[in-house]
């Protein structure tokens, strides 16, 4: 990658001689790749583009000072820098930091990459997708599926002597149905994706997803409207990560812990879950969609243990918040793209399993809820508050899954949540996003067991259920 090594290393040495600076990185980035969308029957957009450009950070005081160029030549580059470095206040002469290049084995194995495949095999898999949906008769008015793939290159110089340079590359597929039946209307959604080539629609995935996501819409549209009120709740491991990714993991990332920003804020130490309960932000897992070798800071990455058998543990750390806070850093600095600075980010975040199988947790469940797929939601991490949709339920009868309900809302708070769930399936299911915080974007994957929140003869540790039918 362009520019020159050694001008970037003359260049940090600059930028770090002022005995107040705290940091100094130089960061690029060269993003390639496809996004392909078929919608009602046709091609609706193709776009495949190239995306490269530089970053210029210091930390003063413990305060950031940033800038980027889609430029990179050293005229541009070194411009951008004075500004910065004017902008911050540092005026001292050079520093002597030796540098060396960190180098790591590969977190993810791609067989077949996806931008040596011709565009025309990728269509076909859209279209076969939207075959199988349109198959399930007139009630299907819209099926759409998209097909990205992306290659991100970075190469990083920073003040610690770190230069790295590694490759991300993954693909994510999705299919979206809407149907409807008379007035009511019902979607459905099923997604697949990770650090993986086009190894992954081996074995007809392409197919399963079109039909995961039809029949949802599908069964939701003949589902009775859910009963409203306090109930247990057990959520599938194929509900994916949504609750504890938002319910608990943004309380958990040290921005908004160090400005008193998360319930969790004053909880080092204490017990904030029922002992069943262990969560774990690991960037480190093979293929998964948010790994990484090192984060965007050029700290290598690590699996974080934040909760360990309903004790917090820690928090998840970039440079800014380890320095104000006095911590470790934990390999959690992430950025979009070389035009925005660096964050707390999650990565792979997830409970995890247990000994207890998923069937002996609903068979003890008299009555109640059971979730096999969230939606979306809303939380606010300075009280813990949750609402969240969910794309597909059914009511618990007898420790029985029953009939299918639409339209329910899980209401509650994260922490009561946490401490509320008595059981944790040994099965682990994940499902793959892009986390949105502080204006950006940032790939990620979470994952549960099947878990139950509420002791069936403990009302007081119910969840409460949103919907428009009354509760028997």
């Amino acid at each position: 990658m362009n520019p020159d090594v050694d001008d970037l290393k003359r260049l940090v040495n600059k930028l770090s001689g002022n005995k107040e600076t705290d940091f100094v990185d130089i960061f690029i980035e060269e993003r390639t790749g496809t996004t392909i969308v078929f919608d009602n029957g046709k091609i609706d957009r193709i776009k495949k583009g190239i995306d490269y450009g530089l970053g210029i950070r210091i930390i003063k005081n413990k305060r950031t000072y940033y800038g980027y160029s889609t430029q990179t030549d050293m005229k541009t580059v070194n411009a951008l820098a004075t500004s910065i470095k004017e902008a911050a206040g540092i005026y001292s002469s050079n520093k002597d930091i030796v540098f060396s290049l960190k180098d790591r084995p590969s977190i993810s194995e791609i067989h077949q990459d996806p931008a040596r495949v011709d565009a025309t095999q990728k269509i076909g898999l859209l279209k076969h997708a939207d075959d199988i949906a349109r198959s399930y008769g007139p009630a299907v008015i819209q099926a759409r599926s998209v097909f990205m793939d992306e290659n991100r290159r970075v190469f990083q110089v920073n003040s610690e002597g770190t230069i790295i340079d590694f490759e991300r590359r993954g693909v994510v597929f999705f299919v979206h149905v809407t149907g409807r039946r008379g007035e009511v209307l019902q979607t459905g959604y099923e997604s697949v994706g990770g650090q993986v080539g086009m190894e992954i629609f081996d074995g007809g995935m392409a197919e399963r997803i079109a039909r995961v996501s039809t029949e949802r819409a599908m069964m939701m549209l003949g589902a009775r409207e859910a009963p409203s009120g306090r109930m247990p709740v057990v959520l599938e491991s194929e509900a994916g990560g949504t609750m504890i990714h938002e319910a608990v993991g943004h309380g958990l990332e040290a921005d908004l812990v160090g400005e008193k920003m998360s319930v969790y804020a004053e909880s080092m130490g204490r017990k904030i879950a029922n002992e069943a309960v262990t969560v774990i932000d690991d960037p480190t897992m093979p293929n998964r969609r948010g790994s990484y070798p090192f984060d965007d800071e050029g700290v290598e990455s690590s699996r974080n243990i934040l909760i360990e058998n309903g004790y917090l543990k820690g928090f998840m750390y970039d440079r800014l918040s380890a320095l104000k806070q006095g911590a470790t850093l934990t390999g959690n600095g992430r950025r979009e793209s070389y035009r925005h600075r660096p964050i707390p980010r999650m990565s792979n975040t997830y409970i995890a399993p247990s000994s207890l199988s998923a069937d002996a947790i609903l068979k003890s469940t008299p009555k109640g809820l059971l979730v096999r797929k969230m939606g979306g939601g809303e939380v606010n991490t300075v009280n813990g508050d949750f609402v969240f949709e969910v794309a597909e339920g059914y009511l618990i009868e007898n420790g029985r899954r029953s009939e299918p309900v639409r339209g329910a809302t899980l209401v509650g708070n994260g922490q009561k949540a946490l401490m509320n769930i008595d059981m944790v399936g040994d099965d682990l299911g994940f499902s793959i996003g892009t986390c949105g915080k502080d204006g950006q974007g940032a790939p990620v994957s979470d994952a549960q067991p099947t878990l139950r929140i509420g002791t069936p003869d403990q009302p007081d540790t119910w969840l409460t259920v949103g919907g428009t039918a009354q509760s028997s």
